[in-house]
């Protein structure tokens, strides 16, 4: 099991936090609400960093967030014959 942290905010700017920037715009321009989830890859002890953003209502954020895991489950349990 991979290990997960938070990334904390850095003060200079990477190329990876401005595509970020213009991907959430993208986003906020056209869905009344979204959720993004972004991983690193996992180091060579496990850890990976993790980032969760969401622009809207909180509701319809949790909704989604809901929905997608129900849908995760399903695919899941389907590959794995539950």
């Amino acid at each position: 099991m991979a290990k997960v942290s938070i990334k904390s905010q850095k003060s200079k700017k990477s190329s990876s936090e401005y595509s970020m920037k213009k991907i959430k715009k993208i986003l906020s321009d056209n869905n009344a609400c979204y959720v993004l989830l972004t991983c690193s890859d996992p180091t060579n002890d496990g850890k990976m960093e993790a980032e969760m953003s969401y622009n809207g209502d909180e509701t319809l954020a949790s909704y989604l967030i809901e929905n997608a895991k129900e849908i995760l489950n399903t695919d899941v349990c389907l590959e794995n014959s539950c």
